[in-house]
């Protein structure tokens, strides 16, 4: 009997989207872009992560050395950071190619560099630090340690560029918490309107089934049942445009920001689940407020 009830009620909740299709189909494409534009920020916020915290394992520093340093001097540096824990020399960048890099980074603009009547830039050492083990491994510790060398005149690591992501994270979580919840509170708006607008187009109908003895509840399940459609079936299509926007991206297989490479990859498939769960009880919060409103008239 139970079942009966649940295919009946099921039932009516599908055929109340028919009479009010458009209306039904233009609140639906409103609550697609609504969590579309909260997945995106999810999506950017996800990939942002690992991003941070792939760079972070492996910090990059580079030791700058003043000019006129014999090669003695150099390998004495080189053998130093060697024996530093977690650290290891990459290579070593002489003056010349530091001056092809960026002539190759300027491109078209590289005739600037003619009218140079030196080479300004000065070689430095590429290091990489491991921190398999953060306690141990103190990147500035090792930072004050290499400049104090002779021969050292800068020294600069990317963990400064880590922080400063760090808190442009916080900065688009918070964003995304807040749009988030401003979308949340449109989605109920659409839900709660459409829902009312198929109240009062079967307002006769309703009328007949509760001369006829059935309970609030038995009349309000189907509608119930269809906010909760709603949701699930805006939720399945965000996700769906969602992971169509992140192949297009995909195929460019690598962006990069700043130096570091972007791997795209898509949302962990329980924080799609937890879109589908979140659009369900939107709807289903919609629905509730506008019964309430409906039965207390």
């Amino acid at each position: 009997m139970k079942i009966r009830l649940l295919v009946y009620f099921f039932r009516q909740a599908i055929q109340s989207l028919v009479p009010n299709g458009m209306v039904h189909a233009v609140g639906l494409g409103t609550m697609v872009v609504s969590l579309l534009i909260f997945g995106s920020f999810l999506l950017l916020f996800v990939n942002l992560s690992d991003w941070v915290e792939g760079w972070g394992e492996n910090l990059t520093m580079s030791v700058y050395l003043e000019d006129g340093l014999d090669e003695k001097m150099k390998q004495a540096i080189m053998r130093h950071i060697q024996g530093l824990e977690g650290a290891s020399v990459k290579e070593y960048i002489s003056k010349e190619r530091a001056l092809e890099h960026l002539r190759a980074a300027l491109g078209e603009r590289s005739d600037l560099l003619e009218s140079l009547s030196r080479n300004p830039l000065p070689a430095s050492i590429e290091v990489i630090i491991r921190r398999h083990n953060p306690r141990r491994t103190d990147p500035a510790a090792i930072v004050k340690g290499i400049a104090a060398l002779p021969g050292v005149s800068d020294v600069q690591y990317s963990e400064e560029w880590v922080n400063r992501f760090r808190n442009i994270l916080e900065v688009v979580r918070l964003t995304g918490f807040i749009i988030g919840g401003l979308l949340g509170a449109g989605v109920i708006f659409i839900v709660t309107n459409t829902i009312k607008l198929g109240l009062y187009a079967r307002q006769d109908e309703i009328e007949i089934l509760k001369l006829v003895g059935a309970t609030d509840w038995f009349v309000k399940i189907p509608f119930l049942m269809e906010g909760i459609l709603q949701g699930l079936l805006s939720g399945f299509l965000a996700n769906a445009i969602l992971f169509v926007g992140y192949l297009i991206l995909a195929a460019r297989k690598t962006f990069f920001l700043g130096v570091a490479p972007i791997h795209f990859t898509f949302i962990p498939f329980d924080y799609a689940l937890v879109i589908l769960a979140v659009s369900a009880i939107l709807g289903l919060i919609g629905s509730f407020i506008a019964l309430g409103r409906f039965f207390n008239l």
